[in-house]
């Protein structure tokens, strides 16, 4: 497929960037444990040196807060949406780690064609660069929104100029407020006055960029230039097949990360097989009479019970993974169903296990049979 891709761009003459080339053709290359997207993502999130760590909670010992707020920006990245709205992605973060998730952003958006929208309170010099357009809410009202070149040009035709060692970011958000918008202030000769936020809006909308906007607004869409693959017809990123494999994946993950917990759980069970052995120690149990009827009724409901409370060890980590769940069920990673079935289906192995090691010690010594080869 790769060769067949390379051919057709040269016959078509295209020459992609090299870099996006690499990038791109490597996503399509599979047989990796993690996809170079994945690593890519940790890379650029600062999270590589804790690929392999827990996350942790109020008990475990995991990954600190501000990798956590990384973590969860890097979830929404690696996932297979077109389209992006993140709020204050920038919080906890520095200004270097900032400036790669939006470079990133910035790169996968033109490659893919997709949108992405993001607020930020006083981003870096470099970080404002990298963005196309920007939009600048003021008071529920939009004060501007158009090319990042052109923000100056409308407030310098409000009368209003940005120094020159001044961040641009830093600008737009002072310039409309009532505290700091007179130091900007370049008319000399009209004496200054506040300019309210309405009236911001209202001089956007006869400025070039905003007569521009509400024409294009004002033009319906041609349905007959829209691809067939630009809208997503599929509630999640994958077929159910690759869903549940990836689930399946994951359940295993966990129990093999908590296998001391099943084991222990093993070891509990057998001990109180043990005891109870010694409980109702009879080789042949007479049923003759209504108390050896009472003596069968109380064994069986005793094994039932104590299988049964050895199975609510798994409740509180059920618990702790309900956070979770239900954020990927929200986000459309995946439906809930997906994430049950397998647990259901990898509890049974473990439950039968142990229910076997209870029949296997007790049924003869406790005299359900008197026949041990049974």
């Amino acid at each position: 497929m790769l060769l067949e891709l390379s051919r057709r761009e040269k016959n078509q003459g295209i020459k992609p960037d090299e870099d996006l080339d690499i990038f791109i053709k490597a996503l399509a290359l599979g047989g990796n444990k993690t996809s170079l997207a994945v690593e890519y993502i940790l890379k650029i999130l600062g999270l590589d040196t804790c690929a392999d760590t827990l996350v942790g909670d109020e008990m475990l010992k995991g990954i600190s807060g501000g990798q956590k707020k990384r973590l969860t920006t890097g979830e929404l990245l690696v996932g297979p949406a077109r389209v992006l709205f993140m709020d204050e992605i920038s919080t906890g973060l520095d200004s270097s780690t900032t400036y790669q998730i939006i470079k990133y952003l910035r790169h996968s958006t033109r490659a893919l064609d997709g949108t992405t929208v993001i607020s930020l309170l006083q981003p870096a010099p470099e970080t404002y660069q990298l963005f196309d357009d920007v939009i600048l809410l003021c008071e529920g009202q939009i004060v501007y929104q158009g090319p990042c070149a052109s923000a100056l040009d409308f407030f310098a035709f409000m009368g209003f100029k940005c120094p020159e060692r001044k961040n641009v970011a830093d600008f737009l958000q002072e310039v409309v407020s009532r505290k700091d918008q007179e130091q900007y202030w370049s008319v000399p000769e009209c004496a200054y006055e506040y300019i309210p936020v309405v009236k911001f809006a209202e001089a956007f909308r006869s400025f070039h960029v905003g007569k521009s906007l509400s024409k294009k607004l004002l033009v319906p869409f041609d349905k007959r230039r829209n691809h067939p693959a630009a809208l997503s017809t599929s509630t999640y990123g994958m077929n159910v097949a690759e869903l549940l494999k990836t689930s399946f994946s994951w359940q295993l993950l966990l129990m093999k990360r908590n296998s001391f917990i099943y084991v222990f759980r093993f070891v509990q069970l057998l001990f109180v097989a043990i005891i109870t052995m010694t409980v109702f120690f009879r080789t042949k149990m007479h049923h003759q009479t209504f108390e050896d009827g009472g003596i069968y009724l109380g064994a069986l409901y005793f094994a039932m019970i104590m299988i049964l409370f050895n199975g609510f060890t798994e409740v509180s980590m059920l618990i702790a993974k309900l956070p979770v769940l239900y954020k990927h069920r929200e986000l459309r990673f995946y439906p809930g169903w997906v994430y049950t079935l397998p647990s259901w289906l990898l509890s049974i192995p473990s439950s039968a296990l142990e229910s076997g090691m209870w029949v296997a010690v007790t049924y003869y010594v406790i005299g359900f049979d008197p026949q041990i080869t049974r």
